[in-house]
């Protein structure tokens, strides 16, 4: 099962037909739930994540299958499926394109694959750790040699002040050139390709980070948690061209 361009193709698979279900809800009128965490789930959420579960058990019924809406599949399996249908759900239902869907294979619970399907803007980007493709045209980081030339994003401000240090947000803020809040999956798209220099989750669950590692791997840059260390670990997710990271990561982690 290391057929690492037959996986692609089926990744591909996947993130087009939940993407042909998450359009016919995309802008719709349709009810919202709200989980036990106190974030929102809709119905496009649900039935994407199914069709996706239904094609990777049909084709491979001995791998697992981790994702934000149901419950694990053979969690101890050698390889493992992690789906989040809607990564920014808040942002599909109020309209923006600025969503996607996150698709990651794990070996020994290591990514070895992982894409972000943004189905509005039609972009498919997928990356193996070595490399990362944009609608199949290779893609890379940029050099970014000093914090105040960087642009960062993050997606939601208001969580620093609740999971991590706001004031030391600020302070990197006050540095670079250029601060928005494109975030969610798209965030992470932008670093990748090159249109962005930091990208910053305060608090990650496993479906939110996984299909970034082999992403922005692949694309040259680096990606780390909160404190640099291996993000596999942690629950929170630093990524950018990797030059001025250690930078990022001091000033994030600065007391005062």
């Amino acid at each position: 099962m290391d057929d690492i361009e037959y996986l692609k193709k089926f990744i591909k698979l996947l993130a087009h037909e939940s993407e042909k279900i998450i359009m016919d809800f995309f802008r719709k009128e349709i009810s919202i739930e709200t989980k036990t965490d106190l974030t929102p789930v809709t119905i496009a959420d649900k039935k994407s994540e199914e069709k996706m579960r239904e094609l990777i058990m049909r084709e491979f019924p001995e791998h697992g299958i981790i994702g934000e809406e149901f419950d694990d599949i053979n969690p101890d399996a050698e390889y493992k499926w992690v789906l989040d249908p809607i990564d920014g759900t808040k942002s599909f239902i109020c309209g923006t394109p600025l969503f996607g869907t996150l698709i990651a294979l794990l070996k020994n619970d290591e990514p070895i694959l992982g894409a972000i399907n943004l189905p509005v803007l039609k972009e498919f980007l997928i990356g193996d750790n070595n490399s990362t493709f944009l609608n199949d045209i290779k893609v890379s980081v940029r050099k970014c040699e000093m914090i105040s030339s960087a642009v960062l994003l993050i997606t939601d401000y208001m969580n620093f002040e609740k999971y991590r240090n706001l004031n030391a947000l600020n302070n990197l803020i006050r540095k670079v050139k250029l601060f928005r809040s494109w975030g969610d999956c798209y965030g992470y798209y932008l670093v990748a390709t090159g249109y962005a220099d930091i990208m910053i989750d305060p608090i990650m669950s496993p479906w939110d980070l996984m299909a970034l590692i082999p992403v922005i791997n692949g694309a040259g840059g680096k990606i780390t948690d909160y404190f640099g260390n291996n993000p596999l670990k942690g629950n929170s997710i630093v990524a950018t061209g990797g030059t001025i990271h250690d930078e990022v990561i001091k000033i994030l982690n600065q007391k005062k």
